[in-house]
């Protein structure tokens, strides 16, 4: 009975505060959508750096006949013995525990591989010589890299050494500064929600002060007085929380998994329903517990004044 007297309290506040109850909706709705989005963009990167760690070589480009860089010779490709010289250092002791497993690739090949790609009125414009001859290292750690680019670095016949990690940090960079944008507005949203909820519990207390002011006559406690404030708020903010979640879910279900996992090719893994058997739970919390606290601290001060 007292439950249910508590539970048609906080309704009654719900119906009467209509129009802010709709407003606190809609702000909690827009900004756990964007901590939603916040988090899957984290998990997506964190899913493209797991997957190109694993497949992200480092790269020896041995010299061509139009390479300028000091350690090769104006017009000379590498020799033989060069190329059995970064071989051998590549089998030894200081490297070999480092190097998961290696291949070379000729210029012969290479070249063939370019003329495949690029299109057969390119064979008259590329000669073998000029196709960098490579060897292409997958390492057991990627952070290792540095040390394959100093153990080859100023090496005769070597004319880079590339980490293939550093085309995709730029990558990494920018979706890492979107996610950091969707937290600052995520941020911003949520205040604004914070404040509206304690504005619209202070609004439904006001309504009901004669009420309240007979509750306290009774011998009615303050937790049971607090209690239905409580409960509008959270009720706004659960109904936010869910909305957000289904915002969430259709990102996912039809932004990526129908549209840019077809589009985008060069990731293989996508967030999916795991992740947002993660993701969801964290907004409904995190909507609940703002607006509990939010909605407890203002009562608790409109019965203090």
């Amino acid at each position: 009975m007292r439950g249910g007297l508590i539970l048609g309290e906080a309704l009654g506040g719900l119906r009467r505060n209509a129009s802010m109850v709709i407003s606190v909706v809609l702000v909690t709705f827009v900004s756990l959508t964007f901590v939603g989005a916040a988090g899957l963009m984290q998990l997506q990167i964190g899913k493209m750096k797991d997957f190109w760690v694993d497949r992200a070589q480092v790269a020896v480009y041995m010299c061509t006949s139009v390479s300028t860089a000091p350690t090769c010779t104006d017009g000379q490709e590498a020799t033989q013995d060069q190329i059995d010289a970064v071989e051998a250092e590549l089998d030894g002791p200081a490297l070999s525990p480092l190097i998961r497993d290696y291949t070379f690739e000729t210029s012969d090949e290479a070249y063939q591989d370019a003329i495949a790609q690029l299109g057969d009125e390119y064979a008259s414009i590329i000669t073998p010589d000029q196709i960098n001859a490579t060897f292409s290292i997958n390492l057991v750690d990627q952070s290792q890299s540095d040390v394959i680019a100093e153990a080859f670095s100023g090496m005769d016949g070597v004319e880079e050494v590339a980490d293939q990690m550093q085309y995709l940090e730029p990558l990494f960079s920018a979706l890492t500064i979107a996610t950091y944008i969707a937290v600052g507005i995520a941020a911003l949203m949520l205040i604004a929600a914070v404040l509206l909820i304690a504005t619209t519990i202070r609004l439904s207390a006001f309504a009901r002060r004669r009420e309240i002011g007979i509750m306290r006559l009774v011998g009615a406690s303050n937790r049971f007085i607090q209690t239905p404030f409580i409960l509008e708020g959270v009720f706004a903010a659960l109904i936010g929380s869910i909305l957000a979640s289904v915002a969430v879910w259709a990102i996912v279900q039809f932004g990526v998994g129908s549209y840019l996992s077809g589009r985008i090719t060069f990731v293989t893994t996508w967030v999916g329903a795991a992740d947002l058997a993660v993701v969801i739970p964290v907004i409904i919390v995190i909507g609940v517990v703002l607006a509990a606290l939010s909605a407890g601290f203002a009562i608790r001060r409109w019965l203090r004044a």
